[in-house]
């Protein structure tokens, strides 16, 4: 069962950090959310595979499938599909790479999803919005429908609008004010 108190004292406790950061936007901030700490953590996992699943449920999104940029996605990724496989709820996971491998089959997109697959992007922290709109972008090229995106954390910073510009719902368990913060 998801425990969203639980969640956001695991997040406050061990991935918010306060200092001199720039962010994969190119931003600069003093603070950083290393959601890594949380999603590469057995209880992290569970609470951030249930906490999407309830969000998916809630919000009426259903998807096929889930996935995003590797690295930060892959284990959200694993949270949901191994949270989605306890609830009996079929859903498969895909990757997305930045380049693709250059041998093999050279793809961008890796995983189980077939064209016609609805999806959610999923993300740990949104700010701009940028590694999102890539990954769906990546996935709407092999015939992927992205229904949405989902993060953990919202940082207030633009992400949402970009996404409703684009024509996808976004999501996300908390926002940078869950934590005291005020962007």
């Amino acid at each position: 069962m998801y425990d969203k108190n639980l969640l956001q004292s695991m997040i406050l406790e061990k991935a918010l950090k306060f200092g001199d950061f720039t962010l994969a936007s190119g931003k600069k901030a003093k603070y950083y959310l290393d959601c890594r700490q949380i999603t590469l953590d057995s209880a992290g996992a569970k609470l951030i595979g249930e906490g999407f699943l309830d969000l998916f449920q809630m919000e009426k999104m259903f998807p096929q499938a889930v996935g995003g940029m590797v690295i930060g996605a892959d284990p959200i990724t694993a949270a949901i599909i191994t949270a989605a496989a306890f609830r009996n709820i079929p859903l498969k996971g895909f990757m997305v790479r930045k380049q693709s491998k250059g041998h093999g089959t050279n793809q961008f997109v890796e995983g189980p999803i077939v064209r016609g697959d609805r999806v959610v992007i999923v993300e740990d922290v949104v700010t701009t919005g940028g590694s999102s709109l890539e990954a769906a972008e990546r996935v709407k090229a092999v015939g992927g429908i992205v229904d949405g995106v989902a993060a953990i954390i919202d940082r207030l910073e633009g992400g949402a609008e970009t996404f409703a510009e684009k024509g996808y719902i976004f999501r996300s368990l908390f926002t940078v004010r869950d934590f005291g913060i005020e962007p």
